[in-house]
């Protein structure tokens, strides 16, 4: 994704929509910073150029080659945070797994059959009792309101 000599002041919003690039070139654009998390979800970026002023995103951790040439810095092979040897600062709650979500970025993903918060929940969430409660509560109150609302209402 070429988006060079773009004048780009800061990170376009779209950005986010093209999480399967493999390489992208953000050199000669005015860009000052890069905000967290603009390079979510970019899994299978290896090449990444930046302007001289800019640092690779996730630091020099996340990129196994940093090389700077006259007007840009390029940021090649990213690094999988899961397999680090160094202990990470967050590690993922039990019932769950590592996978990496973008530069020097992880997630946590919950282990079948467990889901919910920290993974605490184990087996399918209960669509069918979610439903019927659900509908039951929003027709007995319809029908409350039907029933309360219509002598209110004018007859032609």
């Amino acid at each position: 994704l070429d988006l060079s000599n773009c004048s780009l002041h800061s990170v376009p919003p779209g950005l986010a929509e093209a999480t399967t690039a493999i390489i992208l070139d953000l050199t000669e654009n005015p860009l000052t910073t890069l905000p967290n998390g603009s390079f979510l979800g970019f899994i299978h970026l290896q090449r990444l150029a930046v302007p001289l002023t800019l640092e690779c995103p996730g630091g020099s951790g996340a990129w196994q080659d940093m090389t700077v040439d006259r007007s840009s810095r390029l940021c090649q092979g990213q690094r999988n945070p899961c397999n680090s040897s160094v202990e990470r600062a967050w590690p993922c709650p039990e019932n769950s797994v590592c996978a990496p979500d973008g530069p020097g970025l992880v997630q946590c993903l919950c282990d079948n059959p467990f889901h919910g918060y920290k993974c605490l929940r184990e087996g399918t969430f209960p669509m069918l009792l979610f439903g019927g409660i659900l509908g039951t509560a929003t027709v007995s109150l319809s029908l409350l309101l039907w029933g309360t609302q219509r002598r209110k209402a004018k007859t032609p």
